[in-house]
């Protein structure tokens, strides 16, 4: 039977979703200075504010990606953007005071947005055949970025005007939108039947699904690297003005959510997901290790990197979920993909500050060439010779 035109809706649905919940989870950090302005917080405490949606989403990934495989993706996802688009609209009305009040807020708006992360890519797999399948969760993961500079271009401006917790208005608008387009575009896979899925067993019983995990964990450090110092290393090393910097990081996010398009159209055509993840994952040390020699002796070899590196090292991001989901299977795709992103969520979160520590000791170039021994190992761990023909 030849595929749905009807996947390439739910598709974009999937996308408007993801951007949606990655605008408030990834949004509260543009909200820190009229934050620290109007309430006059602690740069920490302002921190806490920033940490606690990744929190609730991490903390409740695997619960929603468990319930995704018993009860459907468009349930699982309706539900969760309409409580996450309730809870930023009561942070935006409320203007709440209190500090707990704030985090236990912004927590459970995290844990809510965390259904589309644990359900959206099981969808998706189930809609698309195995040869269109790279392109469709390459798109899928262009919806982070394009989460990230909606409200970084729409939050900072609009928190000023009306106020920093008013202007989660827009991603709690997003999700309350992409609710309602998921209660009426959106259907559920054709899944197997109930016998065949529990002959199919538990994919964790053997290592497979492990080290692809811990590949693309360890994929996030030289990711998260770039991004998280790129715009400080080009102000305080290179001397370039702000506004400046800022332009030349949002074209190289662009050009990465391209990259993560690309490698997704060579993962169908090789007809794996894993030998083009590691050969990235090569690419990934190599930049890091340029970048630290531009960072010594070149500064124009350091920006080379600069750029490389935000397009390089994002590639590898879809085709880890991807291969993830045929892994597991249609049984268990829900639950192996919330411990895909719990597990990049964690280093997500610990590469900033554990890398930030290490530059502010040793200097950027020690730092990253440090960084890179994790790509290098990613190059060992992927076990490309163990990938299997999917089962769905």
């Amino acid at each position: 039977m030849p595929p749905s035109p009807r996947r390439w809706a739910i598709l974009a649905v999937g996308v408007l979703a993801q951007t949606g919940a990655c605008a408030f989870v990834y949004g509260v950090p543009f909200l820190v200075p009229t934050l620290r302005d109007s309430l006059g917080l602690s740069l920490a405490t302002a921190g806490t504010y920033v940490a606690a949606p990744t929190a609730g989403l991490l903390l409740t990934l695997i619960l929603w990606g468990a319930a995704a495989d018993r009860f459907g993706e468009r349930r699982v996802m309706g539900s969760g953007l309409a409580l996450a688009a309730v809870v930023a609209g009561v942070l935006a009305a409320a203007d709440p005071a209190g500090h707990g009040v704030v985090l236990g807020l912004l927590a459970l708006g995290g844990a809510c947005a965390a259904s589309v992360f644990a359900a959206n890519g099981r969808m998706i797999m189930g809609w698309f055949p195995r040869n269109e399948r790279g392109l469709a969760m390459g798109i899928r993961q262009t919806a982070q970025p394009l989460g990230v500079a909606v409200a970084g271009l729409v939050l900072p401006g609009l928190a000023q005007r009306i106020g920093p917790f008013s202007a989660l208005v827009v991603p709690a608008g997003l999700c309350l939108l992409s609710a309602v387009l998921v209660a009426v575009v959106v259907r559920d896979p054709a899944r197997p039947p109930k016998g065949a899925a529990e002959r199919a067993g538990a994919p964790y019983r053997t290592p497979l699904l492990w080290r692809v995990h811990a590949a693309s964990a360890l994929l996030v450090v030289p990711q998260f690297a770039f991004s998280a110092f790129g715009t400080e290393y080009l102000v305080r090393r290179q001397g370039w003005g702000v506004a400046v910097a800022g332009a030349f990081v949002a074209v190289v996010q662009i050009a990465g959510a391209v990259s993560r398009i690309g490698s997704g159209v060579w993962s169908d055509r090789v007809g794996s997901r894993l030998r083009p993840m590691r050969l990235l994952a090569v690419g990934a040390a190599a930049v890091l290790l340029l970048f630290a020699l531009g960072d010594a002796l070149a500064p124009w070899l350091a920006v080379a990197m600069l750029a490389a590196g935000g397009i390089v090292t994002v590639a590898d991001n879809g085709l880890a979920f991807t291969a993830v989901a045929e892994i597991a299977g249609s049984a268990w795709s829900g639950r192996a993909l919330g411990v895909q992103n719990t597990g990049q969520n964690v280093l997500a979160s610990l590469t900033p500050v554990a890398l930030g520590g290490l530059v502010g000791v040793t200097g950027y170039a020690v730092g990253f060439a440090v960084a890179a021994l994790t790509p290098l190992l990613a190059v060992g761990i992927t076990p490309v010779r163990d990938e299997p023909n999917p089962s769905w």
